[in-house]
Formats: structure tokens, sequence, C-alpha cells
């Protein structure tokens, strides 16, 4: 596969370059030694691709995982415990895991336990391969970077997804550049509030 395009939201791009080079080395890199086309093994249902084999997001995600594992890159995950008590909820917020569990149970309240994962960092960038449902772009820009930028986790954020060229080849509802561009442009310059590159790949 190639990097094909990028979009460089408040100087993410121009950080990494100046900062951290060796990270948009490993993407280009990892980019680089996954085999589209040994990925086109989902055989289509849809009556407008019947017959047709396309690219599959599991088989390529696999690709994804063990080239970045292979440039250690690693998992990052951060447990939260929630509560419907929004003033407490402001209180505990920055405060670690179990603090936040022991504070809404002195209120009496039920902990609800939830967490931010994403599966590839490295020296304070995260990345995020999005080739599932367009909705989880958002959640990616919007929730998990986000809150890794603000808790001081990360620097900047990449979400990789594929161009439309490559979208036409998979099954409905994947995202793809042209449109997530156009989404996160219309937010306005500084939404959302953190370093984000997005990138779009081809075959």
């Amino acid at each position: 596969m190639r990097i094909v395009q990028y979009y460089s939201h408040l100087n993410g791009f121009e950080f990494l370059k100046y900062h951290k080079a060796h990270i948009w080395d490993d993407l280009e890199a990892v980019v680089a030694a996954v085999d589209a086309e040994a990925c086109r093994t989902k055989a289509s249902a849809e009556a407008r691709k019947e017959g047709r084999l396309l690219y599959s997001p599991v088989d390529m995600n696999k690709e994804f995982a063990r080239l970045f594992a292979d440039h250690h890159w690693t998992e990052r995950r951060v447990t939260n415990w929630l509560s419907e008590d929004t003033s407490l909820l402001r209180d505990i917020m920055s405060l670690e895991p179990q603090a936040q569990k022991e504070m809404i149970e002195a209120r009496g309240l039920e902990p609800i336990m939830t967490y931010n994962q994403t599966d590839f960092v490295k020296d304070r960038v995260a990345v995020e391969i999005q080739f599932g449902k367009y909705a989880f772009v958002a959640h990616d820009l919007f929730v998990k970077h986000m809150s890794f930028f603000i808790s001081d986790d990360i620097d900047v954020g990449i979400e990789v997804v594929p161009m439309k060229s490559m979208e036409r080849e998979m099954s409905s509802g994947v995202p793809y550049y042209e449109r997530d561009l156009f989404n996160l442009m219309r937010q306005g310059r500084g939404i959302p509030a953190v370093p984000i590159i997005l990138v779009g790949v081809a075959p």
C-alpha cells in the first residue's frame, strides 16, 4: 500500500517532521509493507458488488498490527470510573482510576468502569487504522486522540483511512479520506483541539 494524501490539522505533520521524523518514517514503512491485494479475501454479499472479492478490513488490520509490532509500537489503554453525577465527574476526572472509584462509592453511587484504548502508540504519537464503519472516525478524532492529548499522553494523533478509490473495493459503510477531510475541515481551524494527521492510503 501507499500513502496517497495527508492533511495536517493544527500543524500535526509539521510537528512530527521536525521533532519526530522517525515516527513518520515508521508509518511510511508499515503502509508500504502491507500487501493490499493479499487482503482481497472478502466475498461480497451486496447486490451491487455480488461475486466480487473485496479488501478485507480484518485481514488488513492484522497486517498493520503485525507490522507496527515489528516497529515496536504498543497498545495504550486508560481506565476511568464514571457516574451520572455531573459535579462529581468534574471533581474526579483528573484522578487515578482507583481514586475515582472510591469517591463515587463514597457518594453512595455505583461506579461504572470504562476505558479508552488505542492500538498503536510510540514516542507520544498514537495511530488509529480505521477500515471499519465511518462513524468510528469521529470517535477516534473527538474521543480517543483528544483524551490522550488532554491527559498529556500524546503530542499528535494519526488517523489512517482508505482513499475513495480503495473504499469502492470494500464493503459499504467504510470511511474514506475525501469525506473525512471535508468533515474535519468544516469543524474549523481549532476543532478538534488536538494536532491530527489524516492519512489516506490505497494499494
